[in-house]
């Protein structure tokens, strides 16, 4: 297949970069800087993209966006929060609707952010949104992508949860205190997490380029767990007690209250339904098992 992805360079598209290329795909790069070879130049600010580099291609795989946890949330960062993603999407629906050789999918990124704090309530793909800024933004970061639909694109949503990665993402900024035996719950512990290990992650994408889904498709393991859990697999994984909770203030103080509010304290207990149904199997199904692969093998 003829590959199109923008977000090449974060934690999920490098890894998918490097997966499409080793099975013989060819993979053009979308970049804000001047391309080099095998890429072509996008500016969603300016509305400018390289329609040329898209015509033909087989997929399109749209993963651009500011890091959720990278930065507290000020006005100013959650505009770019939205901007990196609205921009971006809306500019990519609206020019492949235009082509004349339009692709046959697009895999667009949103989150498992789409459902809000929910307690213990089980999520699927056909549950309602929730409400807050993360919510609302994924309704429209999914919303975004209707120009393509219409002109009768098969469109997806991968709808992510945390991606395991010794490497990067929230695992990697994890670790270093896990292994000093600082780590433990957050919070009350009791809170889901909804996870997925890279390799998984990576292989979803790559399934559902070639399936018949369309719609939205949670992008997270069968068995997501309370944070406590997390905790307990995490420090059993790299032989050190974690035992030490982490009041909600603490990283207040360095985050902020809404990022930590959002992202820390709360959580959702999503099930992948659509993947499952689909026909993936998960290599990871279970956190001790993608815990073990993952720190065996930092780059998966």
């Amino acid at each position: 297949m003829h590959v199109a992805i923008t977000g090449s360079s974060g934690l999920i598209g490098t890894a998918l970069v490097r997966k499409l290329a080793a099975d013989g795909h060819e993979v053009i790069r979308i970049v804000r800087r001047t391309p080099r070879p095998g890429e072509a130049r996008w500016n969603p600010a300016a509305e400018t993209i390289e329609k040329s580099a898209l015509t033909g291609v087989d997929a399109v795989i749209n993963l651009a966006g500011a890091g959720i946890g990278d930065h507290r949330w000020t006005d100013d960062y959650k505009r770019e929060l939205s901007s990196s993603r609205l921009l971006g999407t809306e500019l990519l629906s609206k020019t492949l609707a235009e082509l004349d050789g339009k692709p046959r999918v697009l895999l667009s990124g949103s989150a498992i952010g789409y459902y809000g704090s929910r307690g213990d309530e089980e999520l699927d793909e056909h549950s309602a949104p929730g409400t807050g800024f993360l919510a609302d933004l994924c309704v429209r970061w999914e919303a975004a992508t209707r120009p393509a639909s219409d002109a009768g694109v098969r469109v997806v949503h991968l709808r992510t949860g945390i991606v395991l990665s010794a490497t990067g993402g929230a695992l990697g900024k994890q670790l270093p205190l896990y292994k000093m035996a600082l780590g433990g719950r957050i919070g009350s512990g009791r809170q889901w997490q909804s996870w997925i290990s890279l390799t998984d992650e990576v292989g979803a994408i790559c399934h559902l380029l070639t399936s018949n889904h369309e719609g939205a498709a949670n992008l997270t393991a069968p068995n997501p767990v309370r944070q406590s859990e997390f905790a307990k697999s995490l420090g059993g994984a790299v032989h050190r007690p974690a035992v030490l909770p982490i009041p909600g203030f603490g990283p207040k103080l360095l985050l902020g209250s809404e990022l930590v509010d959002n992202v820390l304290l709360t959580g959702q207990k999503v099930l992948p339904k659509a993947l499952l149904s689909d026909g993936y199997e998960f290599q990871h199904p279970t956190l001790d098992a993608a815990l073990s692969a993952v720190l065996a093998r930092p780059t998966a």
